[in-house]
C-alpha cells in the first residue's frame, strides 16, 4: 500500500481592515441620512397634534422621509460595527 499525504490546509483568509476614513464618511452619511427622518417626525407629529391625523398629501412624504431616516440608522450601525473577521476552528477569539 502507498502512503499518501494529505495536502496542508490553506492558510486562513482574513479580510484587510477597513479604512478610517470609509468609516468617517459612512457615519457623515449616515447622519445626513438622519435629517429627513427628523423632518419626517416633525412634521408627521405636528399633523397629528392639528388635525388628529395625517393628512394624505403629506403622508407619502413623511413615509419616505421615515424610510431615509431608517437607512441612516443601519449605515451607522454598519459603520461602527464593521466587518467580523471569519473564526477558524481551534483558534482563540
Amino acid at each position: 500500500m502507498s502512503n499518501v499525504e494529505t495536502p496542508p490546509p490553506p492558510p486562513p483568509v482574513t479580510p484587510p481592515p477597513r479604512n478610517g476614513c470609509l468609516t468617517a464618511l459612512m457615519v457623515v452619511a449616515g447622519i445626513v441620512l438622519l435629517l429627513p427622518g427628523l423632518c419626517a417626525l416633525l412634521f408627521g407629529g405636528a399633523s397629528v397634534i392639528d388635525g388628529g391625523k395625517i393628512d394624505s398629501d403629506i403622508a407619502p412624504l413623511v413615509f419616505l422621509g421615515l424610510t431615509v431616516g431608517i437607512g441612516g440608522v443601519v449605515l451607522i450601525w454598519a459603520a461602527i460595527k464593521g466587518r467580523k473577521a471569519p473564526t477558524h476552528p481551534g483558534t482563540q477569539p
